[in-house]
């Protein structure tokens, strides 16, 4: 490791024209002066391993472990044998997914341009070196921490502070790294790399970061709060339940105690999930779409509106400046000739001036004495020469008066309508002539969004763009209500929370403005992704629930986005939210197999702490009905494919769905103990019938989550039955089971009959009082 004091800023500047030469760059990269990313995308295979290993749920279930070997009760060490099982598939995947990621990581680091040895070069970001001489322009993020040298910019910080006003930046100022240029272009020094830089020094405590919205991951997070709260107090109590049984043995105690807290750890739940998240990394990879944030997966399956911007998403960010109509006695050529110049003197390649540029060269023979490159904020850029003051952008941005020479409204349906003005301090704006300039429609948009709204995904465009253009775009690519369209320009917070709801395109609006209007939408309780590309759009971004980005979008725009689609492809959304859908639907029908066995034997804790009787089952039982009721099939349920849309609260969906089983077999176990004196049964013959009835409510729960039955679900249930019944005939020793008699046979059979009869009134109940509590809570809110 080197010496931090080699990574601070020297005095030493090399030429701005040549930079560092290649004996300079070595000399910095053999004392460590090299930039390094200091978040790492992926966890390390050692974090992985380490995070998988050492959880809550595992640490309990090795201490449990560790107990039953002390009392020398080894063959009730078989439920180890599940987690460690569960630890390897989850270490497995999730070292798969990392390096599914780490190779997409590489196709969408930002790159830089720097100057060496004379000549610009593009590098990726971990190859530069302090002192280097670097280009930063429109939309490009501050990687480094670097010193102005030349130019000036306008410099937005909100990624860092969360204020979202532009800074300029002039020669000698500093920028910071995580800051990104909303305007203008500079060169400068890198001053500080890797740790030394801004961001580094704050990112533990004063970074602006976005809260995750992600249901699954809340979820998860209380059913492990409550178990880690209750389950050592459950656990003591239990076992001093047990003591109190006259003539039991402290290990008997020990390993009874043990069975009753396995059964509340939903051990392989957690393990699960971060296993099926894996997998969909995995397999949206193969569509070119590299996932930065784990659960946005889920967030966009349960979108309800999408936003995007116009330019770059459903259009290909490309412009073809199309005509030319000059007003006030000047020419075609006169436009052309000043249009050159300006796109020869402003530095920004903005899709408009690149338009211009391929059609109008200048030659720089104009004496240029200020300029104002183009922001987001002011829509229009201005150019002061010698020749005279010039002002090009948004008609209306241009002429506060609105009173155009040209009907704009004759042209705006099918065209991007901009004003080239002379700025005379006696006559204020002197018109020179319009430019007509046309958007390129992406086609794969046209499916992608008929797929959206064929799933009731609402669809908004926000752009900086004139709304009557964006909205026949809006049209050509099916948006439904694209006639529902405002300008926005001048509005407040007030006016944008209104129209947020009522209009489906919105234009003229602000990066600050596209902030406020998904801030709206969510304040409505709605989820929304939003899909945007340019540095206008990174504070809307950065707001989303799911924030979704194309390959060759802006460095800042790909860094603050959840989902980057590589292949600038439109049409991977879908696949995304068919994995959301996939992920969610799949792991809420596996959670409940996993909450029914906590939920029976919580109510069997409280149960047997009051009732001075042996708990009914051993850890080894466990074992076997976790094994295939629970463990086998979860995962093979969690892996299927599955487009149902998500519905509902995840985890009263999952309670809902466990809750009726679990009484049922609670229930049962009530009646066991009723039936032990009537009919004489030894304490082996209740953990048998206990074990089987668990086992039939099992696999009758499973059946109920598996409908309909296909050939996939069909052989799991029947593989499963069969499993448990040839363990239950051929290892009936190893798994402490009581010899079968007519006696037995006749209660089991009674009871599974029961047992599905009392499921209907359970499950009947069970709905009438989350109606009930539907109605309670909808009456509380009026």
């Amino acid at each position: 490791m080197f010496d931090n004091n080699e990574n601070k800023k020297t005095k030493y500047y090399p030429n701005i024209e040549m930079g560092l030469t290649t004996e300079e760059v070595k000399e910095r990269q053999l004392k460590g002066q090299v930039h390094y990313n200091t978040e790492i995308p992926t966890k390390s295979i050692k974090q992985i391993i380490w995070d998988n290993l050492f959880t809550l749920f595992n640490i309990l279930n090795f201490g449990l472990g560790i107990s039953i070997l002390l009392v020398g009760s080894y063959k009730n060490l078989l439920f180890l044998g599940v987690v460690v099982c569960n630890i390897l598939i989850s270490v497995l995947q999730e070292i798969k997914a990392k390096k599914t990621v780490d190779k997409l990581s590489l196709f969408s680091e930002t790159k830089v341009e720097v100057i060496r040895d004379g000549k610009s070069t593009i590098l990726h970001a971990h190859e530069i070196v302090l002192d280097d001489i670097i280009k930063f322009n429109l939309g490009n993020q501050i990687l480094v921490d670097s010193l102005v040298l030349r130019g000036d910019c306008l410099v937005n910080e909100a990624l860092i502070t969360g204020e979202d006003t532009p800074i300029r930046k002039r020669i000698g100022d500093h920028l910071l790294s995580g800051s990104f240029i909303v305007s203008g272009s500079v060169t400068a020094v890198v001053e500080h790399v890797g740790e030394d830089n801004y961001t580094s020094k704050i990112s533990k405590d004063a970074k602006y970061l976005k809260k995750l919205n992600s249901e699954l991951m809340h979820s998860l997070e209380t059913i492990v709060k409550i178990l880690s709260i209750v389950i050592i107090p459950v656990g003591l109590l239990i076992f001093w339940g047990q003591m109190r049984i006259p003539n039991i043995e402290i290990g008997n105690a020990i390993v009874q105690t043990t069975a009753a807290l396995i059964g509340m750890i939903p051990d392989g739940l957690v393990l699960l999930t971060s296993t099926v998240l894996a997998v969909s990394v995995i397999r949206l990879g193969k569509y070119n779409v590299l996932v930065q944030e784990l659960y946005c997966i889920e967030t966009l399956a349960r979108v309800d509106v999408l936003c995007l911007d116009k330019t770059g998403t459903i259009t290909e960010g490309k412009m073809e400046l199309k005509d030319l109509i000059p007003v006030n006695g000047y020419t075609k050529e006169d436009m052309g000739i000043i249009l050159g110049e300006i796109s020869y003197a402003l530095n920004d390649n903005t899709p408009t001036m690149e338009a211009i540029r391929t059609l109008y060269k200048g030659t720089g023979l104009w004496k240029l004495i200020d300029k104002e490159d183009f922001s987001s904020d002011v829509k229009y850029s201005k150019v002061s020469f010698d020749q005279g003051d010039f002002i090009l952008g948004a008609p209306e941005y241009i002429n506060k008066s609105k009173k155009f020479l040209v009907d704009c409204s004759l042209y705006e349906e099918n065209y991007r309508v901009l004003l080239l003005a002379k700025i005379d301090d006696k006559m204020g704006i002197k018109e020179i002539g319009y430019l007509l300039i046309q958007d390129k429609v992406r086609m794969e948009a046209i499916n992608t969004l008929k797929y959206f709204k064929e799933q009731g995904v609402s669809i908004k465009i926000i752009s900086g763009d004139n709304p009557h253009t964006v909205s026949h775009i809006a049209k050509r690519v099916g948006v439904l209500n694209a006639d529902k369209f405002i300008d926005v320009t001048g509005f407040d917070l007030q006016q944008l929370n209104s129209a947020a709801l009522e209009y489906t395109v919105f234009g003229r609006v602000s990066p600050s403005q596209k902030k406020e209007l998904i801030k709206a939408l969510k304040n409505n309780e709605h989820v929304v992704a939003y899909l945007g590309d340019g540095v206008n759009d990174v504070l809307a971004l950065k707001e989303a629930d799911c924030s979704i980005t194309i390959g060759d979008s802006s460095g800042a725009a790909k860094n603050v986005s959840q989902l980057v689609l590589l292949d600038s492809n439109f049409a991977g959304l879908p696949h995304i939210v068919e994995e959301g859908r996939r992920t969610i639907n799949n792991i809420e029908r596996s959670a409940s197999l996993f909450l029914v066995k906590t939920i029976y034997t919580t109510l069997l804790v409280v149960l047997f702490f009051f009732v001075a009787l042996p708990y009914p089952f051993v850890p080894i039982q466990l074992s076997l009905t976790n094994m295939v009721t629970i463990g086998i099939p979860s995962f093979i349920l969690a892996l299927e494919v599955n487009r149902d849309r998500v519905k509902g609260s995840f985890l009263k969906n999952v309670i809902g769905k466990a809750l009726p089983s679990a009484f049922v077999i609670f229930t049962s176990i009530i009646i066991i103990l009723i039936f032990k004196p009537i009919f004489i049964l030894s304490e082996s013959e209740i953990s048998t019938l206990a074990v089987l009835l668990v086992a039939v409510i099992g696999f009758s729960h499973l059946y109920r989550i598996s409908r309909p039955l296909n050939k996939t679900r069909g052989i799991l249930l029947g593989v499963m039955i069969i499993t448990f019944l040839a363990e239950i005939f051929f290892l009936r020793n190893l798994f402490s089971l009581a010899k079968f008699s007519w006696k037995l046979g006749g209660l089991f059979l009674a009871l599974s009959v029961f047992s599905i009869v009392l499921y209907q009134i359970y499950d009947t109940l069970f709905s009438k009082i989350y109606i009930l509590y539907l109605k309670f809570k909808q009456k509380k809110r009026k």
